[in-house]
């Protein structure tokens, strides 16, 4: 490995230790419930989208409730990368003009992930 190699491996690794304290204090101040210096700029984005789902964010979630939310996530994960793998050749920033993938390909890539 060159030199060049280990100063980048050196960089993120001092970069994730220095972020570790940071980080770690203001995720506790979230998950506590806590007002945090973002709290006035997330704090409406996050109250609009539990109004959307039509959830209290008080609330406990049950277990039919999380099961149903990671289906739906899953769900509309695949469909998104499906229609992102079958439409690549009309997608911007595609420079080499590449086509996109065969139906089954698509269906196979985005179900595997």
């Amino acid at each position: 490995m060159t030199w060049q190699g280990w100063l980048q491996i050196g960089l993120v690794l001092a970069l994730v230790v220095a972020t570790i304290k940071p980080l770690g204090l203001y995720m506790a101040r979230v998950f506590g419930g806590e007002r945090t210096l973002f709290s006035p700029m997330f704090g409406p984005i996050e109250r609009g989208f539990y109004r959307l789902a039509g959830l209290d964010p008080e609330g406990e979630q049950t277990w039919l409730g999380y099961a149903v939310g990671v289906l739906l996530f899953s769900f509309f994960g695949v469909v998104l990368l499906f229609a992102i793998l079958r439409l690549q050749g009309l997608l911007p920033l595609n420079p080499q003009g590449f086509e996109g993938l065969a139906p089954d390909l698509a269906f196979n890539t985005a179900v595997s992930l």
